[in-house]
């Protein structure tokens, strides 16, 4: 699907859209992307 994105536990907000749950974060939540 693409790359892992690493964030700190207690980043973003969860959502849930069509049972599908995604984190919503800011640029600077952001520590580390793995491809």
């Amino acid at each position: 699907k693409g790359d892992t994105v690493l964030i700190g536990k207690y980043s973003g907000t969860e959502i849930k859209i069509d049972d599908v749950e995604y984190t919503i974060i800011r640029e600077d939540e952001v520590l580390a992307i793995v491809e």
